[in-house]
Protein backbone atom coordinates (compact mmCIF):
# COMPACT_ATOMS: atom_id res chain seq x y z
CA UNK A 1 0.00 0.00 0.00
CA UNK A 2 1.03 3.29 -0.38
CA UNK A 3 2.24 5.89 2.34
CA UNK A 4 2.66 9.19 2.61
CA UNK A 5 5.05 11.40 4.99
CA UNK A 6 3.25 14.42 6.39
CA UNK A 7 5.82 17.16 7.20
CA UNK A 8 3.48 19.83 8.98
CA UNK A 9 1.12 20.25 11.20
CA UNK A 10 -2.51 21.55 12.23
CA UNK A 11 -5.06 22.17 10.21
CA UNK A 12 -3.27 21.51 7.07
CA UNK A 13 -1.52 17.71 8.51
CA UNK A 14 -5.18 16.50 9.26
CA UNK A 15 -6.16 18.06 6.12
CA UNK A 16 -3.84 15.72 3.94
CA UNK A 17 -4.23 12.77 6.20
CA UNK A 18 -7.83 12.62 5.83
CA UNK A 19 -7.16 13.51 1.76
CA UNK A 20 -4.88 10.43 1.68
CA UNK A 21 -6.68 7.82 3.83
CA UNK A 22 -9.77 8.47 1.63
CA UNK A 23 -7.47 7.54 -1.67
CA UNK A 24 -6.56 4.42 0.09
CA UNK A 25 -2.75 5.75 0.86
CA UNK A 26 -1.64 5.27 4.75
CA UNK A 27 0.06 8.17 6.63
CA UNK A 28 3.10 8.78 8.83
CA UNK A 29 2.89 12.63 10.81
CA UNK A 30 6.02 13.62 11.76
CA UNK A 31 5.05 15.33 15.23
CA UNK A 32 7.22 18.14 17.90
CA UNK A 33 6.72 17.02 21.67
CA UNK A 34 4.21 19.59 22.31
CA UNK A 35 2.01 17.80 19.59
CA UNK A 36 2.06 14.49 20.23
CA UNK A 37 -1.01 14.00 21.54
CA UNK A 38 -2.68 16.08 18.77
CA UNK A 39 -5.90 15.12 16.34
CA UNK A 40 -3.59 15.19 13.60
CA UNK A 41 -0.94 12.62 15.40
CA UNK A 42 -3.87 10.36 16.57
CA UNK A 43 -5.75 10.43 12.96
CA UNK A 44 -2.64 8.66 10.89
CA UNK A 45 -1.87 5.74 10.37
CA UNK A 46 1.79 6.77 12.74
CA UNK A 47 2.38 9.01 14.16
CA UNK A 48 6.75 10.00 14.95
CA UNK A 49 8.27 12.26 17.63
CA UNK A 50 10.49 14.34 16.30
CA UNK A 51 12.37 16.33 18.41
CA UNK A 52 11.12 19.35 21.05
CA UNK A 53 8.55 22.33 20.38
CA UNK A 54 10.74 24.67 18.79
CA UNK A 55 10.10 24.84 15.04
CA UNK A 56 13.98 24.50 14.43
CA UNK A 57 14.69 21.07 16.15
CA UNK A 58 10.98 19.59 14.44
CA UNK A 59 9.12 21.11 11.81
CA UNK A 60 12.20 22.52 10.13
CA UNK A 61 14.52 19.78 10.20
CA UNK A 62 14.64 19.18 6.67
CA UNK A 63 17.42 16.28 7.81
CA UNK A 64 15.10 14.82 10.52
CA UNK A 65 11.76 14.70 8.23
CA UNK A 66 13.80 12.69 5.36
CA UNK A 67 15.09 10.33 7.74
CA UNK A 68 11.55 9.99 9.49
CA UNK A 69 9.61 9.14 5.95
CA UNK A 70 12.62 6.82 4.55
CA UNK A 71 12.74 4.52 7.90
CA UNK A 72 9.03 4.41 8.19
CA UNK A 73 8.63 3.30 5.06
CA UNK A 74 7.01 6.27 3.10
CA UNK A 75 7.23 6.49 -0.69
CA UNK A 76 6.01 10.26 -0.94
CA UNK A 77 6.24 13.50 1.48
CA UNK A 78 3.52 16.09 1.63
CA UNK A 79 4.98 19.42 3.17
CA UNK A 80 2.13 21.22 3.90
CA UNK A 81 2.24 24.79 3.98
CA UNK A 82 4.47 27.11 5.38
CA UNK A 83 7.74 25.58 7.44
CA UNK A 84 9.80 23.76 4.37
CA UNK A 85 7.04 23.89 1.86
CA UNK A 86 8.93 26.15 -0.28
CA UNK A 87 12.68 25.62 0.51
CA UNK A 88 14.34 24.38 -2.40
CA UNK A 89 16.96 22.37 -0.93
CA UNK A 90 14.62 20.57 0.97
CA UNK A 91 12.73 19.44 -2.03
CA UNK A 92 15.87 18.95 -3.78
CA UNK A 93 16.99 16.76 -0.64
CA UNK A 94 14.08 14.41 -0.91
CA UNK A 95 14.18 13.98 -4.37
CA UNK A 96 18.00 12.76 -3.65
CA UNK A 97 16.08 10.41 -1.20
CA UNK A 98 13.85 8.96 -3.68
CA UNK A 99 10.61 10.25 -2.04
CA UNK A 100 8.04 11.88 -4.22
CA UNK A 101 7.28 15.12 -3.39
CA UNK A 102 3.91 16.48 -3.19
CA UNK A 103 5.17 20.02 -4.60
CA UNK A 104 7.18 21.46 -7.21
CA UNK A 105 10.57 20.28 -8.28
CA UNK A 106 13.64 22.50 -6.29
CA UNK A 107 14.73 23.96 -9.54
CA UNK A 108 10.92 25.31 -9.98
CA UNK A 109 10.61 26.55 -6.83
CA UNK A 110 14.10 28.42 -7.51
CA UNK A 111 12.65 29.86 -11.03
CA UNK A 112 10.12 31.36 -8.91
CA UNK A 113 10.43 31.47 -5.46
CA UNK A 114 13.38 34.15 -5.36
CA UNK A 115 10.56 37.29 -6.52
CA UNK A 116 13.15 39.35 -8.26
CA UNK A 117 13.82 35.66 -10.01
CA UNK A 118 10.31 35.50 -10.96
CA UNK A 119 9.87 39.08 -11.99
CA UNK A 120 12.41 38.70 -14.66
CA UNK A 121 10.78 35.58 -16.05
CA UNK A 122 7.68 37.34 -16.08
CA UNK A 123 9.12 40.02 -18.02
CA UNK A 124 10.57 37.61 -20.34
CA UNK A 125 7.29 35.87 -20.99
CA UNK A 126 5.54 39.14 -21.95
CA UNK A 127 3.89 39.31 -18.27
CA UNK A 128 2.94 42.71 -16.70
CA UNK A 129 4.87 43.10 -13.92
CA UNK A 130 4.82 47.25 -13.01
CA UNK A 131 7.78 49.05 -12.14
CA UNK A 132 10.61 48.16 -9.44
CA UNK A 133 13.94 48.52 -8.42
CA UNK A 134 16.44 45.70 -8.70
CA UNK A 135 17.98 44.68 -5.41
CA UNK A 136 19.50 47.41 -3.11
CA UNK A 137 23.14 47.52 -2.76
CA UNK A 138 23.63 50.76 -0.90
CA UNK A 139 21.84 53.53 0.51
CA UNK A 140 22.41 56.07 -2.27
CA UNK A 141 20.88 53.29 -5.21
CA UNK A 142 18.06 53.29 -2.57
CA UNK A 143 17.26 57.08 -2.61
CA UNK A 144 18.09 56.85 -6.42
CA UNK A 145 15.25 54.10 -6.76
CA UNK A 146 12.78 55.88 -4.53
CA UNK A 147 12.97 58.95 -6.65
CA UNK A 148 12.48 57.32 -9.80
CA UNK A 149 9.57 55.01 -8.54
CA UNK A 150 8.14 57.89 -6.33
CA UNK A 151 6.61 58.25 -3.24
CA UNK A 152 4.94 56.11 -1.58
CA UNK A 153 7.14 52.76 -1.78
CA UNK A 154 6.97 49.51 -0.25
CA UNK A 155 10.08 47.28 0.41
CA UNK A 156 9.97 43.96 -0.53
CA UNK A 157 12.17 40.48 0.38
CA UNK A 158 13.51 38.79 -2.50
CA UNK A 159 12.34 35.94 -0.38
CA UNK A 160 10.04 34.39 1.25
CA UNK A 161 6.79 36.01 1.90
CA UNK A 162 4.05 36.02 4.42
CA UNK A 163 4.64 40.14 4.91
CA UNK A 164 7.94 39.91 5.96
CA UNK A 165 10.46 42.88 4.86
CA UNK A 166 7.39 44.57 3.98
CA UNK A 167 7.48 48.92 4.80
CA UNK A 168 5.39 50.96 3.41
CA UNK A 169 7.49 54.31 2.72
CA UNK A 170 6.23 57.86 2.16
CA UNK A 171 9.13 59.78 2.22
CA UNK A 172 12.48 59.85 1.90
CA UNK A 173 13.63 60.43 5.41
CA UNK A 174 11.96 57.33 6.55
CA UNK A 175 13.21 55.20 3.51
CA UNK A 176 16.65 53.84 5.73
CA UNK A 177 15.24 52.87 8.65
CA UNK A 178 12.20 50.84 6.96
CA UNK A 179 15.26 49.60 4.50
CA UNK A 180 17.24 48.51 7.60
CA UNK A 181 14.17 47.11 8.92
CA UNK A 182 12.89 45.34 5.74
CA UNK A 183 16.37 43.97 5.35
CA UNK A 184 17.46 42.56 9.35
CA UNK A 185 13.45 40.94 8.77
CA UNK A 186 13.97 39.09 5.41
CA UNK A 187 17.16 37.73 6.57
CA UNK A 188 16.02 36.67 10.25
CA UNK A 189 13.07 35.13 8.50
CA UNK A 190 14.67 33.57 5.01
CA UNK A 191 18.39 33.99 5.56
CA UNK A 192 18.10 36.18 2.27
CA UNK A 193 18.29 39.86 3.14
CA UNK A 194 18.05 41.35 -0.70
CA UNK A 195 15.77 43.97 -0.62
CA UNK A 196 13.77 45.71 -3.55
CA UNK A 197 11.28 48.37 -3.92
CA UNK A 198 7.92 49.01 -5.88
CA UNK A 199 5.45 52.15 -5.97
CA UNK A 200 2.76 51.09 -3.58
CA UNK A 201 -0.54 51.31 -4.84
CA UNK A 202 -3.49 52.63 -1.87
CA UNK A 203 -6.76 51.31 -3.83
CA UNK A 204 -5.64 48.02 -4.64
CA UNK A 205 -6.86 44.34 -4.37
CA UNK A 206 -4.76 41.45 -4.04
CA UNK A 207 -5.82 38.84 -6.24
CA UNK A 208 -4.47 35.27 -7.47
CA UNK A 209 -4.84 32.41 -9.57
CA UNK A 210 -4.99 28.83 -8.53
CA UNK A 211 -3.01 26.66 -10.72
CA UNK A 212 -1.82 23.22 -11.39
CA UNK A 213 0.77 21.84 -13.33
CA UNK A 214 1.14 18.21 -14.99
CA UNK A 215 4.73 18.92 -15.03
CA UNK A 216 4.53 18.43 -18.63
CA UNK A 217 3.96 22.02 -19.76
CA UNK A 218 0.48 21.88 -19.24
CA UNK A 219 -1.04 24.05 -16.80
CA UNK A 220 -5.00 24.02 -15.50
CA UNK A 221 -6.03 27.29 -13.97
CA UNK A 222 -8.90 27.28 -11.76
CA UNK A 223 -10.16 30.78 -11.53
CA UNK A 224 -9.30 33.72 -9.29
CA UNK A 225 -9.13 34.49 -5.36
CA UNK A 226 -9.81 37.64 -3.62
CA UNK A 227 -7.28 38.13 -0.63
CA UNK A 228 -7.79 41.63 -0.23
CA UNK A 229 -8.80 42.20 3.52
CA UNK A 230 -5.35 41.94 5.32
CA UNK A 231 -3.82 43.07 8.60
CA UNK A 232 -0.01 43.52 8.21
CA UNK A 233 -0.46 41.57 5.06
CA UNK A 234 -1.61 38.65 6.64
CA UNK A 235 -4.83 37.67 4.99
CA UNK A 236 -7.83 37.22 7.02
CA UNK A 237 -10.53 37.04 4.68
CA UNK A 238 -10.49 35.31 1.37
CA UNK A 239 -13.15 34.38 -1.76
CA UNK A 240 -13.31 32.97 -5.18
CA UNK A 241 -13.81 34.06 -7.36
CA UNK A 242 -12.77 37.58 -7.64
CA UNK A 243 -16.04 38.85 -8.64
CA UNK A 244 -15.05 42.85 -8.27
CA UNK A 245 -12.44 42.31 -11.17
CA UNK A 246 -13.38 42.74 -14.57
CA UNK A 247 -14.00 39.41 -16.20
CA UNK A 248 -11.26 40.01 -18.98
CA UNK A 249 -8.82 41.35 -16.62
CA UNK A 250 -9.42 38.25 -14.84
CA UNK A 251 -8.76 36.02 -17.83
CA UNK A 252 -5.92 37.82 -18.63
CA UNK A 253 -4.46 36.81 -15.26
CA UNK A 254 -4.83 32.89 -15.82
CA UNK A 255 -3.76 33.43 -19.30
CA UNK A 256 -0.72 34.59 -18.04
CA UNK A 257 -0.37 32.21 -14.67
CA UNK A 258 -0.48 29.34 -17.36
CA UNK A 259 2.16 30.90 -19.85
CA UNK A 260 4.44 31.21 -16.81
CA UNK A 261 4.22 28.37 -15.05
CA UNK A 262 4.04 26.52 -18.61
CA UNK A 263 7.26 28.11 -19.02
CA UNK A 264 9.13 26.17 -16.64
CA UNK A 265 7.06 22.73 -16.44
CA UNK A 266 5.75 23.47 -12.93
CA UNK A 267 4.30 20.36 -11.35
CA UNK A 268 1.45 20.45 -8.65
CA UNK A 269 -0.48 23.20 -7.45
CA UNK A 270 1.01 26.46 -7.22
CA UNK A 271 -0.34 30.12 -7.19
CA UNK A 272 0.58 33.11 -9.45
CA UNK A 273 -0.20 36.66 -7.22
CA UNK A 274 -1.03 39.98 -8.73
CA UNK A 275 -2.46 43.56 -7.50
CA UNK A 276 -5.40 44.33 -9.73
CA UNK A 277 -4.83 48.78 -9.47
CA UNK A 278 -8.55 49.82 -9.45
CA UNK A 279 -7.81 53.22 -10.14
CA UNK A 280 -5.46 52.49 -13.53
CA UNK A 281 -7.74 49.43 -13.87
CA UNK A 282 -4.81 47.52 -14.39
CA UNK A 283 -3.01 44.11 -12.84
CA UNK A 284 0.64 43.24 -12.41
CA UNK A 285 2.15 40.49 -11.60
CA UNK A 286 3.65 39.91 -7.74
CA UNK A 287 5.04 36.74 -7.31
CA UNK A 288 4.23 32.83 -6.83
CA UNK A 289 3.86 30.57 -4.11
CA UNK A 290 5.54 27.24 -5.29
CA UNK A 291 2.96 24.99 -2.67
CA UNK A 292 -0.67 24.29 -1.47
CA UNK A 293 -1.76 27.43 0.02
CA UNK A 294 -4.36 28.04 2.87
CA UNK A 295 -7.09 29.59 1.07
CA UNK A 296 -7.25 26.57 -1.29
CA UNK A 297 -10.59 25.36 -0.03
CA UNK A 298 -12.74 28.16 -1.59
CA UNK A 299 -11.30 27.01 -5.39
CA UNK A 300 -12.25 23.61 -3.86
CA UNK A 301 -15.59 24.44 -3.50
CA UNK A 302 -16.55 25.87 -6.43
CA UNK A 303 -14.94 23.81 -8.74
CA UNK A 304 -15.95 20.57 -6.58
CA UNK A 305 -12.56 19.48 -6.49
CA UNK A 306 -10.26 17.89 -3.71
CA UNK A 307 -6.38 20.13 -4.75
CA UNK A 308 -4.87 17.94 -1.96
CA UNK A 309 -5.74 14.62 -3.64
CA UNK A 310 -4.68 16.29 -6.70
CA UNK A 311 -1.04 16.44 -5.14
CA UNK A 312 -0.91 12.85 -3.68
CA UNK A 313 -1.98 11.77 -6.78
CA UNK A 314 0.71 13.41 -9.06
CA UNK A 315 2.68 12.27 -6.56
CA UNK A 316 1.65 8.63 -6.64
CA UNK A 317 1.80 8.49 -10.57
CA UNK A 318 -2.11 7.92 -10.49
CA UNK A 319 -3.35 11.53 -11.40
CA UNK A 320 -6.16 11.75 -13.81
CA UNK A 321 -7.90 15.21 -14.88
CA UNK A 322 -11.32 15.27 -14.26
CA UNK A 323 -13.28 15.91 -17.73
CA UNK A 324 -15.91 17.83 -16.61
CA UNK A 325 -14.33 21.14 -14.29
CA UNK A 326 -16.91 23.80 -14.30
CA UNK A 327 -16.88 26.59 -11.71
CA UNK A 328 -20.34 27.29 -9.93
CA UNK A 329 -21.36 30.03 -7.17
CA UNK A 330 -19.24 31.49 -4.83
CA UNK A 331 -17.10 30.73 -1.68
CA UNK A 332 -15.69 32.55 1.26
CA UNK A 333 -13.11 31.36 3.93
CA UNK A 334 -11.88 33.34 6.97
CA UNK A 335 -8.95 31.80 9.00
CA UNK A 336 -9.88 31.81 12.57
CA UNK A 337 -6.93 33.02 14.79
CA UNK A 338 -6.15 32.20 18.86
CA UNK A 339 -5.74 35.87 19.50
CA UNK A 340 -7.25 38.29 21.89
CA UNK A 341 -8.90 41.31 21.28
CA UNK A 342 -5.59 42.99 20.78
CA UNK A 343 -4.38 40.69 18.41
CA UNK A 344 -1.99 38.81 20.14
CA UNK A 345 -1.56 35.45 20.64
CA UNK A 346 -3.66 33.46 23.28
CA UNK A 347 -2.65 30.05 23.77
CA UNK A 348 -4.34 27.37 26.15
CA UNK A 349 -6.48 24.59 26.36
CA UNK A 350 -9.95 24.80 24.65
CA UNK A 351 -12.50 23.60 26.79
CA UNK A 352 -15.72 23.92 24.43
CA UNK A 353 -15.67 23.75 20.80
CA UNK A 354 -19.07 23.91 19.06
CA UNK A 355 -18.62 24.48 15.15
CA UNK A 356 -21.79 25.18 13.00
CA UNK A 357 -22.93 22.14 11.76
CA UNK A 358 -23.81 23.20 8.16
CA UNK A 359 -20.81 24.64 6.85
CA UNK A 360 -16.88 23.02 5.90
CA UNK A 361 -14.61 23.80 8.62
CA UNK A 362 -10.88 22.73 8.45
CA UNK A 363 -9.31 22.64 12.10
CA UNK A 364 -6.65 20.53 13.93
CA UNK A 365 -8.13 21.27 17.06
CA UNK A 366 -11.46 20.50 18.75
CA UNK A 367 -12.59 20.42 22.83
CA UNK A 368 -9.50 19.63 25.45
CA UNK A 369 -7.20 20.45 22.73
CA UNK A 370 -4.27 22.58 23.87
CA UNK A 371 -3.09 25.16 21.39
CA UNK A 372 0.63 25.54 21.89
CA UNK A 373 2.58 29.10 22.59
CA UNK A 374 5.50 27.97 19.88
CA UNK A 375 3.56 27.90 16.12
CA UNK A 376 1.23 30.10 13.97
CA UNK A 377 -1.80 31.20 16.22
CA UNK A 378 -4.38 29.68 13.54
CA UNK A 379 -7.05 27.01 14.90
CA UNK A 380 -9.54 26.52 12.04
CA UNK A 381 -10.74 28.23 8.52
CA UNK A 382 -14.85 28.13 8.66
CA UNK A 383 -15.74 28.42 4.55
CA UNK A 384 -19.20 28.43 3.08
CA UNK A 385 -20.59 28.40 -0.22
CA UNK A 386 -23.84 29.86 -2.04
CA UNK A 387 -24.96 30.41 -5.63
CA UNK A 388 -24.07 34.04 -5.11
CA UNK A 389 -21.31 36.16 -3.36
CA UNK A 390 -24.45 37.81 -1.43
CA UNK A 391 -26.02 34.48 -0.64
CA UNK A 392 -22.04 33.32 0.67
CA UNK A 393 -22.07 36.57 2.99
CA UNK A 394 -25.13 35.22 4.72
CA UNK A 395 -23.97 32.04 4.83
CA UNK A 396 -21.12 33.53 6.36
CA UNK A 397 -22.35 35.71 9.00
CA UNK A 398 -24.68 32.71 10.00
CA UNK A 399 -21.41 30.36 10.28
CA UNK A 400 -19.63 32.50 12.79
CA UNK A 401 -22.52 33.63 14.82
CA UNK A 402 -22.96 29.64 15.67
CA UNK A 403 -19.40 29.22 16.31
CA UNK A 404 -18.41 29.06 19.56
CA UNK A 405 -15.03 28.27 21.56
CA UNK A 406 -14.65 28.67 25.05
CA UNK A 407 -10.84 28.16 26.76
CA UNK A 408 -9.12 30.56 24.83
CA UNK A 409 -9.57 33.85 23.05
CA UNK A 410 -10.12 33.61 19.21
CA UNK A 411 -10.54 35.96 16.54
CA UNK A 412 -14.52 35.33 15.75
CA UNK A 413 -15.68 38.11 17.09
CA UNK A 414 -13.63 40.29 14.90
CA UNK A 415 -14.47 38.43 12.01
CA UNK A 416 -18.35 38.92 12.65
CA UNK A 417 -17.59 42.65 12.75
CA UNK A 418 -15.84 42.39 9.02
CA UNK A 419 -18.74 39.85 7.74
CA UNK A 420 -21.21 42.13 8.97
CA UNK A 421 -19.98 45.93 7.66
CA UNK A 422 -21.88 47.49 5.02
CA UNK A 423 -18.42 47.39 2.63
CA UNK A 424 -17.78 44.03 3.07
CA UNK A 425 -21.92 43.49 2.09
CA UNK A 426 -21.31 45.68 -0.82
CA UNK A 427 -17.65 44.14 -1.75
CA UNK A 428 -16.20 47.93 -1.24
CA UNK A 429 -13.00 46.59 -0.31
CA UNK A 430 -8.99 46.61 -0.68
CA UNK A 431 -5.82 45.78 0.79
CA UNK A 432 -5.93 48.83 3.00
CA UNK A 433 -9.52 48.38 3.86
CA UNK A 434 -8.65 47.52 7.63
CA UNK A 435 -6.66 50.41 8.36
CA UNK A 436 -8.52 52.83 6.24
CA UNK A 437 -12.36 51.77 6.46
CA UNK A 438 -13.21 49.39 9.17
CA UNK A 439 -11.64 50.44 12.20
CA UNK A 440 -13.32 53.49 14.17
CA UNK A 441 -11.08 56.77 14.42
CA UNK A 442 -8.23 55.74 16.75
CA UNK A 443 -8.30 52.60 17.22
CA UNK A 444 -4.85 50.26 15.43
CA UNK A 445 -4.23 47.19 13.91
CA UNK A 446 -0.99 46.45 16.00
Amino acid sequence: MDRLFVANRGEIALRIITAAHAMGVETVVGVSEADRDSLWARAATRALVLGPAPARQSYLDGRLMIHAARASGCSALHPGYGFLSENADFARAVANAELAFCGPTADQMEAVGDKLAARALARELGVETGQASEALTDASAAVAAARALGYPVVTKASAGGGGRGMRVVREEAGLAAAIAEARAEAEAAFGDGRIYLEPFVESARHVEVQAFGLGDGQVITLGTRDCSIQRRYQKLVEEAPAVAVPEAARAGMEAAAARLLGAIRYRGAGTVEYLWDEVRGQYRFLEVNARIQVEHPVTEMIWGIDLVQWQIALAFGRFELPADLVARGHAIEVRILAEDDDFRPAPGRITSWQPPADVRVDSGFGAGCRVPPFYDSMVAKLIVTAPTRAAAVDRLQQGLAGFHVEGIATSIPFLRRIAGHGDFIANLLSTRWLEAGFLPAGEQLS
